[in-house]
């Protein structure tokens, strides 16, 4: 009827009067102040030892030639992922310690949802790819450098990346398609996605079906994937006879066993549970703990309980302590 607004029109009105968010304020875990400095400590030293021993493992395994095989090309991918997945979140963290705004951008918020989704993904593929490694040198080692030439692990390396990148863009796009116009208060100390649905006005339903499915697809694919290498394993490990071949592998994968049971034990308990049961003081803790505390504890489960690694450590200290005195 002319002179009297439709429905249609009542709705545009409505939504020129919604403010959308245009940046978010990271609310972190206390406003304590002295609190604050003690974790600002505390996660820089966790930060700084988790860049020096995963990239220390990069170049280690870059410049060793008795480390050039398909396990540690792996390991030093893992390490680098772990390096970057920690510097997506940790730097960020530490100013917020400190500083008095702790916003940050809209787009800011999305980059940092989707570098730190990728590399978790990724970091869940290649874990897998690495068990796999495992069950080839084991089962076969006559053939493992056949089996795992470079024209298998190489592409099992950029399916990681490209199985991450995919992933991370389904849920950045889709929860960054949501309308936050409610509160921009994230309770937490980065850009997760649990905390985005939790303060959006739109409905989350679909977001959260696709958390769900997407991640549990990828979690029941990977695990299955290291249950069945392992499974094999043991058989092979039955058919060895002496102490020492015993003690070797299982020294090669137990390290690998305990970084997958952590990882994905942590995501499986941040992801895989309905919306109604998220606490996300509880959770915030948890995905500090996945993705500042896992990339830091990596080399230490991955280097500590390797002979190889420790032996190509130390000759790489003699080497440089040899190279100062002949320099002095």
């Amino acid at each position: 009827m002319p002179g009297f607004p439709s429905d249609l029109d009542l709705y545009r009105i409505q939504m020129k009067n919604v403010t959308e968010a245009t940046m978010f304020i990271l609310m972190g875990f206390t406003d304590d102040f002295e609190m604050q400095v003690f974790l600002f400590l505390l996660f820089l030293a966790i930060y700084l030892f988790t860049l020096i021993g995963n990239l220390g493992l990069v170049i280690l395994v870059m410049g060793e030639s008795r480390l050039h095989n398909p396990m540690y090309y792996f390991l030093s991918v893992l390490s680098f992922l772990d390096a970057c997945y920690s510097s997506v979140v940790t730097p960020k963290m530490l100013v917020n310690f400190l500083a008095e705004d702790k916003s940050i951008s809209y787009l800011g918020c999305a980059a940092q949802m989707l570098l730190f989704v990728t590399f978790g993904t990724t970091e869940c593929f290649l874990l897998a790819a690495m068990a796999y490694d495992r069950y080839v040198a084991i089962y076969n080692p006559l053939l493992y450098s056949v089996s795992m030439s470079p024209r298998v692990y190489v592409p099992l390396i950029v399916a990681s990346y490209v199985g991450g990148i995919l992933h991370a863009s389904v849920h950045t796009v889709a929860t960054f398609s949501l309308s936050f116009c409610a509160s921009n208060e994230i309770r937490h100390v980065f850009c997760d996605i649990p905390p985005l649905l939790a303060i959006s006005c739109s409905d989350t339903h679909t977001n959260q079906l696709l958390l769900f499915y997407f991640v549990g697809s990828i979690e029941i694919v990977t695990i299955l994937i290291v249950l069945i290498s392992y499974g094999f394993i043991l058989l092979a490990i039955l058919n060895i006879h002496s102490a020492e071949g015993r003690r070797k592998v299982f020294s090669t994968c137990g390290s690998h066993l305990t970084g997958v049971s952590i990882y994905h034990g942590t995501i499986l308990f941040i992801y895989m549970r309905p919306s109604s049961s998220y606490a996300l003081e509880h959770d915030m803790i948890v995905s500090i703990f996945y993705t500042i505390v896992i990339p830091m504890l990596n080399p230490i489960i991955y280097s500590l309980r390797n002979k190889d690694v420790k032996e190509a450590m130390k000759k790489l200290f003699m080497r440089n302590w040899f190279l100062s005195k002949t320099h002095n």
